[in-house]
């Protein structure tokens, strides 16, 4: 770790350890945006006897010669026992908008990383994005699932990102099981900046949110809000996705909180189907010139409205672009959930997840969806359950076809992944409703499960 810690919250672990045989791997989490000098993410591995250390994996170096830290893997890690692979998903080195103290891709940052879970070496490696400076961590555990295809099973990783885009990858080699190109992205960043020209795109999947916004489409319930939305969108240079960092000011689409987030994808293996719920919700990033390394943070604000990036020659603010009213700019649904086909690749359903009761004035209902942090689960008799949204429910959808068919009360936000279990031969599904303060559901403290029908 470089220096001290500004804060006892700028390095901490924020998802459960992994398992594998006898050793537990951990990832951990590092503030964003504060240093360009920052804790590195190294990842730990430890005797499960004995405490001993057994190895360690820092995610930077393949990149031995570059000034950063991070690349931390703060989600949570997956492992494939039969294979000896312990599979992390990792994220952006520091600081997240600016690289020019950090030339080239940035090995293993922002890439799914197999490691041998008994040395800890790296068996193979896929990036998600080259050079990150849009803060497009890895957000989500890699899943990993048996694909049929020809009458053949196939283990594959799929990887979920904020970006909307999903890549499917070979577990045995990384390549990809689902096609994958590079193509040329916006280039133009500010001085000192070295921004990769091209970017891995699937070619078989579309995103799964859109990544570009006319000012005109802007979102309003009122003609003012509609207005200002538009305005705020024609100072913005957007280029589409990997628009790079800007002192004008830059869209952010998806924005920083997804796409995907934490709560991962689940999987049907009869249909071949992954299910994943995405974020619709456009953000504003800007570089602030003339920072130096004699501006000194203690912490950054929870809501990360301005960040210092220490070492760089640009600070850094952001927020998501919102109405007048508090509403987001970008058109509904704010909140989306997906059937893709992980055979053929195609989106086979897409619905609106979550209404505006719970933050909307008078509890109005509008189907547009909301943000939502918590993922789905898929149940043997084809249904889906999923919360996560700023509306205090815990919700059943068909897994075939993405109809939604219950929903269930809860008294504060489920900003969390459901679990399902047997007891006595009948089914129950268990969630923890705490809320969220920074999707503005109700706070609270309470596990609630609900049973099946017999």
């Amino acid at each position: 770790m470089r220096g001290s810690l500004r804060w006892p919250g700028e390095f901490q672990i924020t998802s459960a350890p992994a398992i594998i045989g006898d050793t537990i791997v951990t990832g951990t989490s590092i503030g964003d945006n504060l240093r360009t000098d920052a804790p590195k993410g190294t990842v730990f591995a430890f005797d499960a006897r004995t405490g001993e250390t057994r190895w360690t994996f820092d995610p930077l170096s393949g990149s031995p010669d570059i000034r950063g830290g991070h690349s931390n893997v703060w989600s949570t890690i997956a492992v494939d026992e039969k294979r000896q692979l312990v599979i992390i998903p990792t994220s952006s080195p520091s600081p997240d908008y600016y690289g020019g103290n950090r030339p080239g891709d940035n090995l293993y940052a922002n890439s799914v990383v197999a490691l041998n879970g008994d040395t800890g070496t790296v068996a193979w490696h896929f990036q998600t994005v080259h050079h990150d400076v849009w803060d497009y961590d890895l957000p989500a555990q890699p899943g990993l699932y048996q694909v049929w295809r020809d009458g053949k099973a196939h283990d594959v990783v799929a990887q979920v990102t904020k970006t909307g885009l999903i890549f499917v990858l070979d577990r045995d080699t990384g390549q990809p099981f689902l096609p994958i190109e590079e193509r040329a992205v916006p280039q133009g960043a500010e001085q000192g900046e070295l921004l990769s020209p091209t970017q891995p795109f699937p070619t078989a999947t579309p995103a799964v949110v859109p990544d570009r916004l006319d000012p005109s489409d802007a979102f309003g319930i009122t003609l003012w809000d509609k207005l200002a939305c538009k305005a705020q969108l024609e100072s913005l240079r957007a280029d589409g996705l990997f628009t790079p960092p800007t002192i004008q000011g830059t869209l952010s689409l998806p924005f920083t909180g997804g796409g995907a987030n934490w709560g991962s994808a689940a999987y049907d293996p009869r249909r071949n189907l992954l299910v994943i719920n995405m974020n619709n919700i456009g953000q504003y990033m800007r570089l602030q010139p003339n920072i130096t390394d004699s501006v000194k943070a203690d912490k950054i604000s929870d809501h990360d409205e301005f960040a210092p990036m220490e070492g760089a020659p640009y600070g850094m603010s952001r927020a998501m672009l919102a109405s007048p009213l508090g509403l987001p700019c970008t058109p509904p649904p704010w909140g989306v959930l997906a059937g893709i086909d992980l055979d053929s690749g195609k989106i086979i359903w897409r619905q609106t997840l979550g209404t505006t009761e719970d933050v909307a004035p008078g509890g109005l209902a509008l189907k547009l969806g909301t943000p939502a942090l918590g993922g789905p689960i898929v149940t043997a008799g084809g249904l889906i359950f999923i919360a996560g949204t700023a509306d205090n429910y815990l919700r059943a959808f068909n897994v075939a076809t993405g109809r939604e068919l219950w929903k269930g009360r809860l008294p504060a936000g489920g900003q969390a992944t459901p679990m399902s279990y047997v007891w006595k031969g009948r089914q129950y599904v268990v969630i923890a409703a705490g809320g969220a303060s920074n999707v503005g559901s109700k706070l609270g403290d309470n596990l609630v499960a609900f049973a099946l029908p017999e």
